[in-house]
């Protein structure tokens, strides 16, 4: 089994390397559109820029000799503003432009001839790439930050937001079972690979990341874009927040105490209904290190959540009630049982009845940087880490084979004690580096490395 278990491991380790050389997840965004004279010809070698104002990131391309620019591998969200010029030509500026991750934002623009003083038009945009855009690269579906922030949610969950995508039933889309997915956090592969717990993301019972450090997810269901591949299902692509030119941050809680779940159905009442309750505290702060170069973001989250352990009790007669809980086995022989435990073998095998609730907490960090090297290259790199422990009870079906009565350890037929019990330690590390660069004004290039180390015990 340990042997077993190893190998597991290892695809799980090096599987997202080796699939990282074929595909990977968008990550960034970009602005394409031509740029034409009053007269509808194009303008080949007008100079476009566009700037990220919150950060000063600058980028820099030219007109080709139909008037077409193209500007790849952007940082998503904004705003941004563009501005055109041509010698000899009134120059165009466009305010208020956000780019959302994977697509292209198209920005045209007609510039007149300059007759006396040169002068400039600003134009607003930001609303032009609508839901409807026939530039989009396939069926797609964008959650920005400000619906991160607005939207409810019950987990605290990216799978919270992904079922805002038409073709979703939970976590499948389209009809395809959900460990077709393909799931990737800054380009890194964070599919549940080991697949112990029903989460599509690795951690068992915790989110590997906080919901308060992501900038942007989507959904991709066909994407036509080369650089989208891996899945069969959706392909749910997520990137973190990054530091700016303002220093940000927050500090927030999510309580659920015990008296926010019911505990009658019926008017019967539930054994242990209340023990459910969560506390979850965090912080995220970013900002410059050096302004317009190099920005820092860390993010960090602790959560602890309590949920009903065993509610099965057991009976005095010998008769068992599944209405109530109660299960045959009697309480006297639980009691004779561990009494011979403890007086035979010196061993303690725990509560047989009023178990303890369970315990599920874990623990979250998260640190990037973003440096723009130059305005053809920028370069980032992310790290996070996420600690979580989690109980389980008896495993139903781990008693004799061919049980008459087809009924688990702890069941209507038959009852365990407390250090049967187990729990789940999960680990999952992942660090990504992503450099984008541009060559010549026309050529883009993106390298990202990845490693994903993910550990279910």
């Amino acid at each position: 089994m340990i042997k077993q278990l190893k190998k597991v491991f290892m695809m799980v380790l090096f599987l997202p390397i080796s699939l990282m050389i074929f595909g990977q997840g968008a990550t960034t965004s970009g602005i394409n559109g031509r740029v034409l004279d009053s007269g509808g010809q194009p303008m080949p070698g007008a100079s476009v820029v566009a700037i990220h104002v919150p950060s000063g990131t600058q980028y820099v391309t030219t007109a080709d000799a139909k008037g077409n620019y193209r500007i790849q591998n952007m940082r998503v969200g904004g705003p941004y503003t563009v501005r055109i010029t041509f010698i000899g030509y009134l120059s165009s500026s466009y305010t208020d432009i956000v780019l959302k991750l994977g697509e292209s934002y198209v920005q045209n623009a007609e510039l007149s001839e300059a007759t006396t003083t040169l002068q400039e038009v600003v134009v607003s945009s930001g609303t032009r790439n609508s839901i409807l855009s026939s530039e989009r690269s396939g069926t797609q579906t964008n959650v920005s930050s400000r619906d991160l922030a607005s939207l409810p949610t019950i987990n605290r969950s990216i799978t919270d937001f992904t079922k805002l995508t038409p073709q979703s039933q939970g976590n499948s889309f389209g009809g395809r079972d959900g460990r077709f997915n393909t799931i990737t956090i800054d380009g890194a592969a964070f599919n549940n690979n080991f697949g112990l717990s029903s989460n599509p993301l690795p951690g068992g019972e915790a989110q590997p990341i906080s919901l308060d450090a992501i900038e942007e997810v989507s959904v991709s269901i066909a994407p036509y874009d080369v650089r989208m591949s891996q899945f069969t299902g959706a392909s749910i692509n997520a990137v973190t927040r990054s530091g700016d030119n303002t220093f940000k941050g927050s500090v927030y809680t999510y309580l659920r105490p015990k008296s926010f779940t019911g505990n009658t159905v019926d008017g019967n009442e539930v054994s242990g209904a209340r023990e459910r309750s969560s506390q979850n505290y965090g912080f995220r702060l970013g900002g410059p290190i050096i302004k317009n170069k190099l920005f820092f973001f860390v993010s960090g989250e602790y959560e602890k959540v309590s949920i009903p352990g065993v509610s099965w009790r057991p009976s005095t007669d010998g008769v068992s009630n599944s209405d109530r809980m109660i299960s045959r086995t009697l309480e006297s022989d639980m009691a004779r049982v561990k009494n011979f435990l403890m007086e035979t073998y010196n061993y303690d095998p725990g509560k047989y009845k009023d178990f303890d609730p369970f315990k599920n907490k874990n623990t979250k960090i998260l640190a990037r940087l973003d440096w723009n090297i130059n305005k053809n290259n920028k370069f980032t790199i992310r790290y996070n880490d996420v600690a979580g422990t989690s109980d389980q009870q008896t495993n139903f079906n781990s008693g004799p084979p061919n049980n008459a009565r087809n009924s688990g350890r702890i069941s209507s037929q038959s009852l365990a004690f407390s250090n049967s019990f187990y729990g789940f330690k999960n680990t999952v590390r992942s660090i990504t580096g992503e450099l984008n660069s541009s060559f010549a004004y026309r050529f883009s290039n993106k390298f990202l490395a990845s490693y994903t180390f993910i550990k279910d015990t």
